[in-house]
């Protein structure tokens, strides 16, 4: 529906404004007829006849309570194990196999206690079965350490192993978590800079509102991006800028969470492309260097990358095809989404979605929460919706006000009921005084932007100068960057602070992964992974290498689904030591291809699926069960997983010819 009001003469910003901007701007749905008294008034006149369906609901389906064990118990009673075990040691040496079922069963033990309802956290777990490993370690018969401690003493092990960073390096991969902090650091600043969302609305503006071409053209950004910058840090920000988007066009439920589930693919198997994007590529490439360099990941990876992302727009296809976004009808907040967030970011010291705010803010919306909900999945505004609702003025304007700022709440709430009483011309100049300010937010946000952008620099030359030195440690690389990016928002205090707590939150995903490093570690001393070594070479001899490789893909994928991703890529890949370098290559090629798809089939495997899990029962759908999350990605699992396997035994035939 158009209108024939114009903006108000003489305005020296209406009059550059044609009669058709001006009826862009102003169009908006869910109108109800009214006339305006006073801003106490205007709410109730309302009509209630323009009540908003939820879209998409499904059957819910009802999830036992979790329940979480004790972890006191738990380390108390694995130091009660360890002691047994030390005790034991003292009379007969305990075997190799009994170390090996430890590692596997604290590894095993992730899914058993992370999936189902009686539950351990992860830290407890592992850390507690660390003492246990360390204690069978310590009474196995003999091992490379044992050796080196009978020959040096204990000073000089612990001078080789704990004091210096290449010895750490070798117990807990201490340069490759050192790059990743760092990297979460780095990308945790440029996201406050709002990059991503300024970059999706502006492809959504080309495609004229067109979705399925917006997103692939941003899961596509993100895929490269996330080979350079790591998907573990890409995923949080790509979920809820496409959630963004999905929510404004009135998507169902079933297809916001399939774009969610999505974002883990793109940022895990389209992501390997590069060594420093994913961990469990960093994790093989410093238990292979120097046969796993750049130029391995490109020569072997890029293309499995490519392919995979090709598949996964394809299965977009089917979901988000045809769909588009009204550009017309977005107020602007909606369409200023980047400042918006920035702005919520430095005055509130944190970015949340509309939903986000709503739920925040039960205790004081009341009976009003669940309707406000409903008319926000459907596409419509927060500010039309808290109107629609007939929400008290004081509580619209501090919800309004904790969205985009205080001193912009009042004339945000004038602005939606102008609105929705079809007032386009006071509607209209409530916009420009909102406009202005958001204006001013835009040019730091820009200025934000090229400091973060720039921060690339002195990352790219030292990651080549680490590729030419690797003495150099990688993780000064992830470190410079961040330091040069930081200075964009340094002094935005509620940013730079909202900057930190995002990053160590991400971080601490990865603590339980120190005891289990160590842990393989311990089992590589003592000798395990020889016998693995031997297996793979009569493996060769019986089926041949291509049979082989496809075998490790597909092992690589299963147990990535059911453990992490992280874990399988450090274990499986000590047993290709003492290969020939073009079988290596090969290999490794099949085990990355297997650890970033079964990464992505569980709510488990990565840590990206972790993150997308718990953003669809958090955001989108409280009811979703592990079950459901299989059952949707088996169907882009089984696609990508044939491709690769195709390509794998292309591969194969390639290295026979040579």
């Amino acid at each position: 529906m158009r209108h024939s009001c114009q903006a108000p003469r003489g305005h020296p910003r209406a009059l550059a404004i044609s009669r058709t901007n001006f009826d862009r701007r102003v169009r908006r749905v869910w109108r109800s007829p009214c006339t305006i008294q006073s801003d106490k008034a205007l709410s109730p006149l309302l009509s209630h006849s323009d009540t908003v369906p939820v879209v998409g609901l499904e059957p819910v389906v009802t999830r036992p309570p979790v329940a979480m064990l004790s972890s006191t118990l738990f380390i108390g009673g694995c130091t009660a194990g360890a002691i047994a075990l030390v005790i034991t040691g003292r009379y007969v040496a305990l075997p190799v196999w009994l170390l090996a079922a430890e590692v596997f069963a604290t590894i095993l033990g992730l899914f058993v206690f992370g999936s189902f309802r009686w539950q351990i956290h992860k830290n407890a777990l592992t850390y507690g079965m660390l003492l246990v490993v360390i204690a069978t370690f310590s009474q196995v018969a003999t091992s490379t350490w044992h050796v080196e401690i009978a020959q040096h003493g204990w000073i000089a092990w612990t001078q080789d192993h704990l004091l210096t960073f290449r010895g750490l390096d070798g117990l807990i991969h201490a340069d490759t978590m050192l790059f990743i902090l760092g990297l979460t650091w780095l990308v945790s600043v440029i996201a406050q800079t709002r990059l991503l969302e300024g970059i999706t609305f502006f492809v959504l503006r080309r495609n004229n509102g067109a979705i399925l071409p917006t997103v692939v053209a941003v899961t596509a950004v993100v895929a490269v991006a996330s080979g350079i910058l790591s998907g573990v840090s890409m995923i949080g920000l790509t979920i809820r800028t496409l959630v963004i988007i999905l929510m404004l066009a009135a998507a169902p439920v079933s297809a916001i969470r399939y774009a969610v589930m999505v974002c883990t693919a793109v940022t895990t198997i389209c992501g390997i492309w590069l060594a420093y994007g994913e961990p469990p590529n960093l994790i093989m490439r410093a238990n292979l260097f120097p046969h796993l360099d750049d130029l391995f990941f490109l020569r072997y990876c890029l293309v499995p990358a490519i392919a995979s992302y090709l598949m996964i727009a394809w299965q977009l296809r089917k979901r988000l095809g045809g769909r588009r976004l009204d550009l017309d009808t977005l107020d602007i907040v909606d369409s200023k989404v980047a400042d918006v967030r920035f702005l919520q970011a430095a005055r509130h010291g944190e970015v949340m979605t509309p939903i986000e705010l709503v739920e925040g803010h039960a205790d004081a919306l009341g009976d009003h929460t669940e309707p406000v909900l409903a008319r926000i999945r459907a596409g419509e505004s927060l500010g039309l919706a808290l109107v629609h609702e007939d929400v008290e003025v004081d509580v619209r304007r501090l919800l309004l006000g904790h969205f985009v700022s205080d001193e912009l709440a009042d004339g945000l709430d004038r602005h939606y009921l102008y609105v929705a009483a079809g007032r386009d011309e006071e509607a209209f100049m409530a916009e420009l005084a909102v406009e202005e300010v958001i204006e001013a937010t835009s040019k730091v946000r820009r200025r934000a932007q090229w400091i973060g952008a720039s921060s690339l620099a002195p990352f790219a030359v030292l990651l080549i100068l680490h590729a030419f030195n690797p003495g150099l440690p990688l993780f000064f690389a992830s470190f410079a960057a961040f330091f040069v990016a930081a200075l964009g928002i340094v002094r935005i205090p509620q940013m730079r602070a909202l900057a930190f707590r995002e990053a160590y939150q991400e971080y601490a995903e990865y603590y339980f992964l120190f005891p289990l490093f160590l842990s393989i570690t311990l089992l590589t001393s003592a000798g395990f992974f020889d016998v693995m070594r031997t297996v793979v070479l009569r493996g060769i001899e019986v089926l041949g290498q291509s049979h082989v490789a496809f075998a490790q893909f597909a092992g690589s994928t299963f147990l990535s689904a059911i453990l992490d991703n992280n874990i399988v890529a450090d274990f499986a890949s000590r047993g290709l030591f003492g290969l020939d370098t073009k079988v290596l290559d090969y290999f490794a090629m099949a085990q990355i291809a297997g650890y970033a798809l079964g990464g992505c089939w569980t709510h488990i495997g990565c840590a990206q699926s972790v993150v997308a899990f718990a953003f669809i029962q958090r955001d989108v759908d409280e009811h979703y069960t592990p079950l459901q999350w299989i059952k949707e990605m088996t169907p882009v699992i089984g696609y990508t997983m044939l491709l690769l396997g195709g390509l794998i035994y292309l591969e194969g035939a390639l290295l026979r010819s040579l």
